[in-house]
């Protein structure tokens, strides 16, 4: 434990979107720099864990060559764990906090932004909601080993067994602020003129949300789709490579986004997209041989675009390969990893 040189926070116990990303920067950044994690949660076995108090111990004293080891925190806890071990604790630390957040910050979160050594962002959108400026840039990979392309697509839907000759999907809890509702009501009069295309949509339905699932369903029996609209559930996470490269078109139409990974797991599949204006999306999808994006809740443009890619499977299938092209130059876990690290070892 005395060679760490790097400590990430970990706070929260339920697994989100934070963790997630933290999970897979991890997976590479172990072999980049010696690392410790503050907290348990969903790790893998061998990676080396601390608690608050062995943290304040370990950072006692700098490193063996009088360097600060590094606390990076990407929650509001986190920051405040790293701000009391240096504080009060006497820790030789130097603090890093990545903000994803495109809304105002809290006064708190100001506040606590204010204290750290450096600043890190995901993109542009939410770069600019920061008061300090980002230090650095560092958008998020994704492990194109995992997420690939089929090697025939066609087999590869018929193999999921829906109706139809092609998939679109839309993935991610199923609730208004995903923008599914976006979807069914651009789509819905598509259908009719576009047979051949079935709509699946996967995700976690909590309790509080049933009443809006069944709306969409409603809409699509009311439209005679009824069939065609598939709402599938919750999905374990080793099916959902198999479901993203299945798809000829996956939809990532959020109201508001943190970064979303959604866009660059279903471009490394080989698959093309159609995404709101929300996280890193606008980023990402640079022009329109990568895919298309739309403004956020934008039913009329979204149906536009979806009618035009529909019109031509074959285009589909190119920008399929456009896109896995993109994330393989630009954004791969072992590229963000890369950078974070250099920047966190540039702090201390």
């Amino acid at each position: 434990m005395a060679d760490i040189e790097l400590i990430l926070g970990n706070s929260n116990k339920r697994f989100s979107g934070v963790t997630s990303t933290m999970l897979q920067v991890l997976s590479v950044q172990k072999d980049l720099i010696p690392t410790a994690v503050m907290g348990p949660h969903h790790l893998a076995k061998d990676t080396p864990v601390l608690n608050f108090w062995q943290t304040a111990k370990l950072c006692r004293k700098p490193l063996p060559d009088g360097r600060s080891r590094v606390f990076h925190a990407r929650r509001n806890d986190e920051m405040i764990h790293a701000l009391l071990l240096k504080k009060l604790f006497g820790a030789k630390l130097k603090i890093a906090f990545t903000s994803t957040a495109q809304r105002h910050h809290s006064g708190l979160t100001k506040y606590l932004i204010s204290q750290v050594d450096g600043i890190i962002s995901t993109c542009s959108a939410a770069a600019s909601y920061l008061e300090r400026k980002p230090d650095i840039i560092v958008p998020h990979g994704i492990d194109e080993s995992i997420y690939t392309p089929a090697t025939d697509k066609a087999k590869a839907w018929q193999e999921l067994g829906y109706p139809g000759k092609y998939g679109i999907g839309i993935f991610g809890r199923v609730r208004h602020q995903k923008g599914i509702d976006v979807l069914v009501d651009a789509v819905l009069p598509l259908l009719e003129k576009h047979p051949d295309f079935t709509v699946i949509i996967g995700g976690e339905i909590t309790p509080s949300n049933k009443a809006f699932v069944d709306e969409q369903k409603a809409k699509a029996e009311n439209a005679g789709v009824g069939e065609r609209l598939i709402f599938i559930g919750k999905q374990p996470f080793e099916r959902l490579p198999v479901l993203f490269r299945s798809m000829s078109i996956v939809a990532a139409l959020s109201r508001n986004e943190g970064f979303g990974l959604t866009v660059l797991e279903a471009m490394a599949s080989g698959t093309a997209v159609i995404a709101s204006e929300a996280g890193a999306w606008k980023d990402i999808i640079t022009d329109d041989s990568l895919g298309y994006c739309v403004p956020c809740g934008d039913v009329q443009a979204t149906r536009e675009k979806l009618d035009l890619m529909m019109a031509d499977p074959e285009r589909l299938l190119q920008l399929g390969v456009n896109g896995r092209k993109h994330v393989e130059q630009h954004y791969t876990i072992q590229r963000e990893a890369t950078q974070l690290t250099d920047y966190l070892r540039s702090l201390a």
